[in-house]
């Protein structure tokens, strides 16, 4: 098991699902998801944002991909999706979210709720590729200033991805990734992020 698989393994059966489900809410509504939409949830965690769009759009044509590096974190994703109701919205697989197991241009939206910091800059490449023209991708970063890692998750936090410290060096990242139309919002010192693969 990698370093990063054993740290969200630790923290799956005590998440902080209050903070990333108020996240994952309004990343979704920052997304605007449709019922038709491809859909994959990176490094998923517990599945704050797949749960969130299932809740949105239940009525969903393809399940969702939500993909963790953590069995943990998977199972404890796929309990609370049966709690709700929702276990047949989500398509969960433990493995690598980078490269996304996912054909080229196959995806509307991608979601990457609190870890591209621990995915780095291939992250956005990978997400590039996945979508189809004209798809998106919803994220979130810490804002750099406010970011404190602690522990093992120091760590972990990837070197070659500078965290933002204000809503222009986000829409930079976005833009230098070669995505288009940056919309960025912070909410409990976080970034918001939205970002367009061109093309039509």
């Amino acid at each position: 098991m990698s370093d990063m698989a054993r740290a969200f393994d630790e923290l799956a059966d005590d998440y902080d699902d209050d903070h990333h489900d108020k996240l994952a809410r309004a990343l979704v509504e920052l997304a605007e998801p449709a019922a038709g939409d491809r859909i994959a949830d990176v490094a998923c965690g517990n599945g704050a944002v797949s749960l969130a769009v299932a809740e949105r759009l239940p009525g969903l044509a393809v399940p969702i991909v939500a993909v963790d590096v953590s069995p943990g974190m998977i199972a404890a994703g796929r309990a609370r999706a049966e709690r709700l109701g929702h276990d047949g919205a989500i398509d969960w697989r433990v493995g690598t979210a980078l490269p996304l197991p996912v054909p080229d241009a196959s995806l509307d939206l991608v979601f990457c709720s609190s870890a591209l910091q621990f995915m780095g800059a291939g992250a956005l490449a990978d997400w590039h590729r996945a979508l189809q023209p004209g798809g998106r991708a919803a994220f979130t970063l810490p804002v750099a200033s406010l970011y404190n890692p602690s522990g093992s998750f120091a760590d972990l936090v990837a070197r070659d991805l500078p965290l933002p410290a204000t809503p222009e060096e986000t829409q930079d990242l976005i833009t230098n990734a070669g995505f288009t139309d940056p919309r960025v919002h912070l909410l409990d010192r976080v970034f918001l992020a939205l970002a367009t693969r061109p093309g039509s």
